[in-house]
């Protein structure tokens, strides 16, 4: 009787151990493919991408116009016509000038622009958000950045959340 109560006692402190521990689940998310399939169909990076191609388009522009103001040049030696090679070798080098320093210029304004949006705090909260939605609903203790993860072995894909994510980011942005 003895034993069969100390027994029962050993039984109630195991199950209530057992109960009383939470058991860690972890996730995965590939930020670096959330950003691909979902961020770079917004509006902002579609106007980037639009802006970008039209500051390409004027840097053609200004090179097709200086290719023609070298063959001028080029005809202009040809002929021996110094003074209007002159000219338009002046011109050249001011148009070379020029396309460098509008190439230099939006290049940067781009670079900076892109980097905005990369980091753009209400792109980085919702994927937050959703992150935190999805853990919880899943019954996830912690989700890891699957690029940041160094120290990430191995993870099996059943942890991986990522189009999950992008799912959950595409319906709440309606598309």
């Amino acid at each position: 009787m003895k034993r069969a109560a100390i027994c029962a006692v050993l039984l109630a402190g195991a199950v209530f151990s057992l109960s009383a521990q939470q058991i860690t689940r972890f996730a995965v998310v590939d930020l670096v493919k959330v950003y691909s399939a979902f961020f770079n169909e917004s509006r902002a990076v579609r106007e980037f991408n639009e802006r970008s191609a039209r500051i390409q388009n004027e840097i053609n522009r200004l090179n097709q116009e200086l290719q023609e103001t070298k063959a001028d040049l080029v005809n202009a030696q040809a002929r021996g016509d110094r003074e209007q090679a002159l000219r338009l070798e002046s011109e050249v080098n001011k148009k070379t000038r020029f396309i460098q320093e509008y190439y230099q210029t939006n290049m940067a304004d781009l670079e900076a622009q892109k980097a905005r949006l990369a980091q753009s705090d209400a792109f980085l909260s919702q994927i937050n958000n959703e992150v935190r939605l999805l853990a919880e609903t899943e019954g996830y203790s912690m989700v890891i950045n699957k690029q940041e993860g160094s120290g990430i072995l191995w993870y099996s894909p059943n942890v991986d959340i990522t189009n999950k994510l992008i799912e959950q980011l595409r319906a709440k942005a309606g598309r």
